[in-house]
């Protein structure tokens, strides 16, 4: 039997039990029969957290770029593989067919083997959401390279510290980006990082704004002309399953940067297994992930997952309010769009202009909703049911990581029953454990604990490039013989999970742990609120109190500022106890958030707790006036 497509909750529970009996027989089954291999591997794993050291598919050899374009080509060659929708909704759609994919995707590889590039080494890919972005990544996996995609909307500092992290040759950029109604030089804040990058010697530019801008003689070269001059047959790379695949960075809660390596057999073997079963991909599907390829998102469920399952997945270079709020769901009508995965921050953006957007289009093509990046709240995921999926599309509510490289708990859709706030049940193959703060392992239901995971699965990071020491440390020292995850979750009656947000954003309260979500959750349910965070300072009594962020819908709020507060803690106390009531609450226009949506608490604590001298670093806020204005007015 093919465990590889999980239609009913009974084989789900049957296809799991198998995973967790036998991982090795499982995994096999699922590598042998769905991708194409070189050579076959001597062993399907070997490992030690205590180390730790995770193998899988060892011995194996193969390309991952053959089991996304190659093998396709007899069969869905004229198919949509790249379906890129620009920033201007003026400007035409580009369909870009796994034909089309697979010849420039050579070209580019061997442009990069021409410029010296060569198996092993790291390039550094700082594009918008162009079709280059994904064809880089792709062209890099064709001859070995390793790239390592930096978000174009990190400030030079910060791209100049992951060049230099990984040693980086080679830089390929643009001359800028769109977005929204904004022009931004990206060439320019490449330059700027280059002062600082001794290893570098080559750069591509790309043309997408088509401004002027200055081009380093020796080192700058325009993408086009050498494109157009290369051969666009490039044979794939031979790579051993346990290669490093690419080098993703996130960034710690203390220190630089940490550089994930992500290796290539496990990898494909399981985001292309959690696509195929987490948005129940169907061959003529039209699959739109909004999230940009510089986060692990867009790597797993943009590029790598869908096209090693010949899927046709949307990529938007654009933001979801230009021209207007409308714009995601004019694409989804335009497209037939079948499957849409998005962030509660865009939800909850969304949901705060009102349902009039939405009802301009048509969005009965709609058959899975899915939603990642941080836990969504109750309000946002009804929100989100009822009026973009009719309460017909049912919600994936996934739970996984950077470090992780894949889903790691969701429902299936039609097939797990959902429950809002609820990232539900394990995904197949992943064994998690709630484990307490001594160490030892909560059984049962009804409880929560800190989150691990203590069996390997194929697509988990190996180590932090160039640090094995402090990827031991981050993840493996917490809790013996288990991954830890760094967040908090509670296990309902049923066995469900429902994730609490991180450790460090778990409060004790007179010696109650609280998570931060819940009572997040719970004021964003008053109906003038827009988004909040909550965050814990000193207290004499209590040990810590907490302290809340709250943002008006309408900014202009008149009423008493004071009632407003009270109906707060009410709300709170209603819905979690009165020992989660805030001390403080201050009303403010924004939060400090990173340009992945996450608000940056720790600045919001060293507020709070009134050590402003030191806010630590915060080239990566997507807003930083925002931190002043909350500064000025804290209480």
């Amino acid at each position: 039997m093919s465990n590889y497509h999980i239609k009913h909750l009974e084989e789900y529970y049957q296809v799991y039990r198998k995973s967790i009996r036998e991982p090795e027989n499982f995994w096999e089954e699922v590598a042998e029969e769905h991708f194409m291999w070189r050579k076959k591997w001597d062993n399907v794993l070997s490992w030690d957290f205590n180390k730790p050291e995770v193998k899988w598919f060892e011995g194996a050899k193969l390309n991952i770029t053959e089991n996304c374009i190659d093998r396709h080509l007899s069969t869905r060659g004229d198919k949509t593989a790249i379906l890129f929708e620009p920033n201007d909704s003026s400007e035409p759609a580009e369909h870009i067919t796994y034909k089309q994919l697979h010849k420039r995707v050579n070209k580019f590889a061997n442009v990069l083997k021409d410029k010296g590039i060569q198996k092993g080494d790291r390039v550094c890919i700082y594009l918008p959401m162009i079709p280059e972005l994904a064809i880089s990544v792709l062209a890099c996996a064709r001859i070995g390279a390793i790239h390592s995609v930096v978000f174009a909307g990190f400030s030079s500092t910060a791209l100049a510290t992951r060049i230099n992290d990984s040693d980086c040759k080679m830089v390929i950029a643009s001359d800028g980006s769109f977005r929204g109604s904004k022009t931004i030089d990206l060439k320019g804040i490449v330059d700027d990082a280059l002062e600082d990058c001794p290893g570098v010697n080559s750069v591509l530019v790309a043309k997408r704004i088509h401004s002027d801008i200055p081009m380093k003689e020796g080192r700058d070269l325009w993408l086009q002309p050498l494109l157009d001059a290369a051969s666009d047959d490039c044979k794939a790379e031979i790579m051993d399953a346990e290669d490093p695949l690419f080098i993703l960075y996130t960034s710690g809660s203390t220190g630089k940067p940490k550089g994930m390596v992500h290796t290539t057999g496990g990898y494909m073997v399981y985001t292309a297994y959690t696509f195929k079963n987490v948005f129940q991909y169907t061959e003529n599907d039209v699959y739109w992930c909004t999230a940009d390829i510089g986060w692990i998102t867009g790597h797993s469920y943009i590029v790598y997952g869908p096209l090693a399952n010949g899927a046709t997945s949307v990529m938007f270079e654009g933001v979801p309010s230009y021209p207007d709020f409308g714009r995601f769901w004019e694409i989804v009508e335009k497209h037939k769009v079948t499957q849409f995965y998005t962030a509660p921050t865009a939800i909850r953006a969304l949901a705060k202009e009102g349902v009039g957007h939405l009802e301009k289009y048509d969005l009965s093509s709609l058959k899975v909703l899915g939603t990642v990046g941080e836990p969504i709240n109750e309000e946002a995921w009804h929100w989100y049911d009822d009026n973009v999926g009719k309460k017909k599309a049912p919600i994936v509510d996934t739970w996984w990581q950077t470090e992780t490289g894949g889903i790691m708990i969701t429902p299936i859709p039609f097939v797990t029953p959902t429950k809002p706030t609820y990232a539900t049940l394990p995904f197949i193959g992943i064994q998690p454990a709630l484990m307490d703060e001594n160490g030892k392992e909560i059984k049962g239901n009804q409880v929560d604990g800190r989150l691990c995971i203590k069996f390997p699965w194929p697509s988990m990071a190996r180590t932090i490039w160039g640090n094995h020491q402090r990827y031991k440390e981050t993840y493996f020292s917490a809790f013996k013989d288990k991954y830890f995850t760094g967040d908090g979750a509670l296990r309902d009656e049923v066995g469900y999970y429902r994730i609490t947000g991180r450790v460090d954003d778990v409060i004790i309260v007179s010696g109650h742990n609280l998570g931060t979500a819940p009572i997040e959750d719970a004021i964003n349910e008053h109906p003038a609120v827009a988004e909040s965070a909550i965050v814990g300072f000193p207290h004499d009594i209590k040990g810590n109190a907490l302290y809340g962020y709250v943002i008006l819908k309408d900014v202009g709020e008149t009423r008493d500022h004071n009632n407003l507060r009270k109906e707060i803690n009410q709300l709170i106390t209603e819905q979690i106890g009165p020992i989660a009531k805030l001390d403080k609450i201050q009303f403010t226009s924004g939060l400090p958030k990173t340009r992945s949506g996450k608000i940056m608490r720790r600045i919001l604590r060293k507020i709070a707790c009134k050590e402003t001298s030191n806010l630590g670093d915060t080239s990566t806020l997507l807003n930083p006036e925002v931190v002043q204005d909350i500064m000025d007015n804290a209480l």
